[in-house]
């Protein structure tokens, strides 16, 4: 996260104040004899006593060079510290009092917050307490309050630091988190999108299979050459809308919870639509619809759905047995159609995506069922599901 340029202004501003607020406190306090003034103040002391109010102000750069400004303040204390002694140009009036400025406290504050190499930090802090400090003319009190002057800095840049990196910590983690749940979101929107897609290409192709059949019965039947030529007219536009619509829909498929695909109710309908258009179809229930759960009737009616069409499109004149047998345990379909007796449309059978038995078998393995599919003895084909009888509505065929 990077400051605009108001916030920059705001921080020299800031800084700015500090070092003039520093400069008067330690300038007010040298002169009261709180630190390193002489009773006798001669030019020289006058002219460090300036000295330390720029040292001081070298706080308004405490930001950007937060080393420098310790250099600078620990060059003031080490000269100060070579006038009064050994030099002996300068006499404090109390030689117990700690010489360095109180700015330093701010100025240590720098290098642990502002600085990235902690290990430079640390070895030119611990440079300039042993000047602040003087072990070399032992004093307690001289050594506590110059050792607090220099510690009570970095104590607190390191701990600011460390609520800022949490701080900072917490605001990434909700920004992702934030991130991911929007794409999230998108994914499920995404998946509906395909839903909505596989369910339209399911409905649409079992229809559109419909007309097409249709139409090709009307125009052998029909004696009236424009009727005939309508018919094959609407039969080879009916083609056309599968090929394109098997380009247009993706086969991804879910089915969420409220999926409103027809249960086992609907057998019959899919039978009396194969009848209409002239596939003989025979239906055979064995048992009680109500056993079969919302999830397993709808997978169900997908299978004998899919079946059907299939025959419609690759068996033309086959006759067909779906046979469905309810019980506690389980559900059993089987769809079986006899050897075609007519050659199929190519047109019509190369509609479709060619995945729908994978499909189907997925769906049907999400329910923990299993499905056989494969040609007979007899030269027909076979489309055999079985599935348990129930399943909770939260456990979703894909």
């Amino acid at each position: 996260m990077t400051d605009g340029p108001w916030h920059r202004r705001h921080w020299v501003a800031v800084d700015v104040a500090i070092a003039a607020g520093f400069a008067l406190l330690d300038t007010g306090t040298t002169l009261i004899g709180a630190s390193w003034w002489p009773d006798r103040p001669d030019t020289l002391a006058w002219v460090m006593l300036g000295v330390q109010a720029l040292a001081c102000a070298s706080l308004a750069f405490r930001r950007v060079a937060p080393l420098t400004v310790v250099g600078v303040f620990g060059a003031f204390t080490v000269a100060l510290t070579l006038l009064i002694s050994p030099a002996g140009v300068l006499t404090p009036a109390h030689d117990t009092n700690v010489w360095a400025p109180y700015a330093t406290l701010v100025a240590a504050y720098g290098p642990f917050f502002y600085q990235q190499n902690r290990r430079t930090a640390f070895l030119v802090l611990a440079a300039f307490t042993l000047v602040i400090m003087r072990p070399w003319e032992p004093s307690v009190t001289v050594m506590t309050i110059g050792l607090l002057r220099t510690a009570v800095g970095p104590l607190l840049a390191l701990y600011f630091d460390a609520r800022r990196r949490i701080v900072f910590a917490l605001v990434e983690r909700v920004e992702r988190a934030e991130r991911e749940r929007h794409l999230l979101a998108e994914q499920a929107r995404a998946e509906e999108r395909a839903r909505l897609a596989g369910e339209m290409h399911d409905i649409v192709t079992h229809r559109v299979s419909l007309m097409v059949l249709q139409a090709g019965a009307l125009r052998v039947t029909t004696q009236d050459d424009g009727t005939r030529q309508a018919a094959e007219e609407l039969r080879a536009a009916g083609c056309q809308v599968l090929e394109e619509l098997r380009d247009l829909v993706g086969i991804l498929r879910t089915t969420p919870e409220g999926d409103q695909t027809p249960s086992v109710g609907g057998f019959a309908d899919l039978v009396a639509e194969s009848m209409a258009v002239g596939t003989p179809t025979e239906l055979i229930e064995d048992g009680d619809p109500a056993l079969a759960s919302p999830v397993v009737g709808r997978t169900a009616y997908r299978v004998l759905r899919e079946a059907l069409t299939n025959v419609r499109k690759h068996a033309p004149g086959a006759r067909v047995t779906v046979r469905v047998e309810y019980d506690e345990a389980q559900v059993r379909i089987t769809v079986h159609n006899s050897a075609p007796t007519g050659r199929a449309s190519s047109a019509l059978a190369g509609t479709g995506s060619g995945m729908g038995i994978a499909h189907l078998r997925r769906r049907i393995e999400l329910v923990h069922g299993t499905l056989r599919a494969g040609p007979c003895s007899d030269g027909g084909f076979s489309v055999e599901a079985t599935l348990p009888a129930y399943v909770p509505t939260a456990e979703s065929a894909v």
